[in-house]
């Protein structure tokens, strides 16, 4: 398997998609550097892996700092000697209707589901430029790819992600830097997110759908994992996960 002694660092890492994430590739070999806002379930999650024989390490990362973000990369070219993959997960989804006008959530979704995304490309793409390869991942959405009411801004920030996702990896074939690039559309998967929604209709329309339909993070999980584990030459860049349950 090529994931087996990948140096993957991962955003959003402390649940979810890219606590599941981190999980599976360590047990498939890779060596997985976490970051997050939550020290104690960073901690909890490297000590998992850990006990499971797999090799981990992790540091608190606000994605919103971009000298956060450096030293997430700088701690995984230290403590393992490179860096293969970058999985930008973290990502926030307080949807509501753009008259709520709940804007200090607008901006708090630029910040970190696209500004975010962004920091971490800065990163590494230093690295991945002089090395000549390297694989950005990124979690997007369904909400990228389609609109929904009550999603607005949201989607706004994943449809920017799909479309910087994709000029990278053109820009990357232009200039011979072999970067690949991976963008996740994730429908209805039960992780933290709904947490995020203040909008009390909007909550309880999406505590509904995913109470209905919702699956694992796993499954993001094994997708992450399939990407990885192409060969060089292969780039799999798109992949839109729906629960079988969900019209």
């Amino acid at each position: 398997m090529t994931v087996k002694d990948k140096i993957v660092v991962i955003t959003g890492a402390s649940s979810g998609i890219g606590e599941a994430t981190a999980k599976l590739l360590a047990a498939n070999g890779a060596k997985v550097v976490l970051g997050a806002r939550r020290e104690a379930r960073l901690q909890e999650i490297v000590d998992d892996i850990e006990k499971n024989g797999g090799e981990a390490d992790y540091r608190v990362t606000d994605v919103t700092v971009p000298e956060q973000v450096k030293g997430l990369v700088q701690l995984a070219k230290d403590r393992f000697g490179g860096l293969d993959v970058i999985f930008n997960n973290a990502g926030i989804m307080p949807t509501s209707p753009i008259s709520a006008l709940h804007t200090d959530e607008w901006n708090d979704m630029i910040d970190i589901n696209l500004k975010g995304v962004l920091n971490g490309v800065a990163a590494v793409m230093p690295d991945f430029v002089s090395q000549k390869h390297g694989h950005i991942i990124t979690t997007s959405s369904v909400a990228g790819i389609k609109s929904f009411p009550g999603a607005g801004v949201y989607g706004a920030t994943k449809f920017a992600v799909r479309n910087l996702m994709e000029v990278i990896r053109t820009e990357s074939a232009s200039e011979g830097t072999n970067i690949r690039t991976s963008t996740l559309y994730p429908a209805a998967i039960n992780t933290e997110l709904l947490h995020t929604i203040t909008d009390s209709n909007a909550k309880k329309n999406m505590d509904a759908l995913y109470d209905q339909v919702g699956i694992a993070p796993e499954a993001i999980a094994r997708v992450v994992n399939f990407a990885i584990d192409q060969p060089e030459e292969v780039n799999v860049n798109e992949f839109t996960i729906y629960p079988t349950k969900q019209a």
